[in-house]
């Protein structure tokens, strides 16, 4: 495999167009956002079935961290599936279950006791954050926010408000979840200015909702993302994530921090939260936790369990393959100190993005934290109208190109690189955007 991005044929190649003609035939509509049929990956880069090479500055939408195919991650999950790979962890008891639990409980925010409920995915780590708060407080009510995406399952749907396409024919959802804007300067809904504004849009929540259409006594948890993930990578104001909990703690409301996306070293802190100095009564995680073996989690303060059997449960959570490739991963992460490259590195890559934006005018917004990272492009910077075709043809050139990115928000390209790229890797990812940005105008 080339070293370094190696466009040998302009994607879709023939191998990838006749995979594609069939996967449109026999798959349900999804979210496809490049013509991209890959063969084989290792770390940063990966191979399509024409013979094209790329960056992977995608990673699974933050699914693969530490890269792809990690030798020790590898090792472990064919190990684990060579001795016992499904024994009903919800029904009988395995080791390392428990071992992946303990570890969980050590890393994350919080010095109280901790237990653990493993999922498959981040929407089913929020549904079990929603039953854990109802069970919990017996209050049937929750706080969102617009941007927010929390998944697509029924429960996970009603806390999500970043695109109407998640909504649109599957109304009702779960009922009983109040939507307030979330902490974005760039485009503030109330029109302030950060810090004048005195973080109003937390503190409308208290002063304005609990004391007209919303009860506080009925709320049972409010929903958080630390960094908003599809909404467009918004990085809120520290004061903000602060005064959420502070009020969600006067009214006695959970505060649930999905770390989904932003987790596991994705901003140069092992969870986005810690950026935050706050401490979540339940946290919500999958993507990068399995390295590409579906696995989620919810870690939450024990005091709030479940109090009988039954109460809640599932069929594969916990499985040991994927908890053998869970706490490979974490192993990975600290041993070789990928979290503080992501710190590193993605402070050089921001500045490179700030420096792109001094180029190109379109560039509205650089923002994020460690290597979760997105320019929002605009059509002109004083209203700030979003160019969303523009994104797209940015995106499509970049991958014509051999870097693959994502869209998020209505006009944002991220970048999530794993988190051990160098520099250099970056320094060649945006060159490519540079040209991009000129080609796609």
């Amino acid at each position: 495999m080339e070293n370094v991005p190696t466009i040998k044929i302009t994607p879709p190649g023939p191998r990838a167009k006749e995979i594609i003609e069939r996967d449109h035939k026999l798959l349900a509509t999804s979210t496809k956002t490049a013509p991209i049929a890959a063969k084989c990956a290792k770390g940063l880069l990966v191979e399509d079935v024409d013979g094209n090479t790329y960056y992977d500055f995608a990673t699974g939408v933050s699914v693969l961290n530490v890269g792809h195919c990690h030798p020790k991650i590898v090792e472990a999950v064919r190990k684990q599936a060579g001795e016992l790979m499904h024994f009903a962890g919800t029904d009988y008891y395995y080791d390392i279950q428990v071992r992946l639990a303990q570890k969980l409980t050590e890393i994350t925010p919080g010095k109280f006791q901790k237990k653990v409920f493993f999922t498959n995915s981040g929407a089913e780590s929020v549904e079990c954050a929603i039953k854990i708060a109802k069970w919990s407080t017996m209050r049937k009510q929750f706080v969102a926010f617009i941007g927010a995406f929390h998944g697509r399952t029924t429960g996970a749907q009603a806390l999500t408000g970043s695109k109407p396409v998640h909504k649109n024919r599957f109304f009702p959802t779960m009922p009983g979840v109040t939507h307030i804007p979330y902490a974005n300067c760039y485009r503030c809904a109330y029109h302030l200015k950060y810090p004048e504004c005195d973080i109003w849009c937390a503190k409308i929540l208290d002063e304005i909702y609990f004391n007209t259409i919303l009860p506080p006594e009925e709320v049972a948890a409010m929903f958080v993302e630390p960094v908003q993930g599809e909404g467009g990578y918004i990085v809120p104001p520290k004061e903000f994530i602060a005064e959420l909990k502070k009020i969600a703690e006067k009214h006695g409301i959970l505060y649930v921090d999905d770390e989904v996306q932003a987790g596991f070293g994705r901003t140069g802190k092992m969870f986005a939260v810690e950026h935050h100095g706050v401490v979540p009564d339940i946290i919500t995680m999958a993507k990068s936790l399995g390295s590409g073996i579906p696995i989620g989690a919810t870690v939450f303060d024990a005091k709030y369990d479940f109090k009988v059997q039954g109460a809640h449960s599932n069929t594969y959570g916990g499985n040991l393959v994927a908890c053998a490739s869970a706490l490979a991963t974490i192993d990975v992460l600290e041993n070789e100190k990928m979290v503080n490259n992501s710190k590193v590195v993605g402070e050089y890559m921001k500045k490179r993005l700030l420096e792109l934006q001094e180029r190109h005018e379109k560039i509205g917004d650089v923002r994020g934290l460690g290597l979760m990272l997105a320019t929002e492009l605009v059509e002109n910077r004083k209203t700030k109208k979003p160019a969303s075709e523009y994104r797209d043809k940015v995106i499509e050139n970049c991958y014509k190109q051999g870097l693959l990115v994502l869209p998020c928000g209505k006009s944002s390209v991220r970048y999530l690189p794993p988190l051990n790229v160098t520099k250099e890797q970056v320094d060649i990812a945006i060159n490519i955007v540079d040209k991009s940005l000129k080609t796609s105008l």
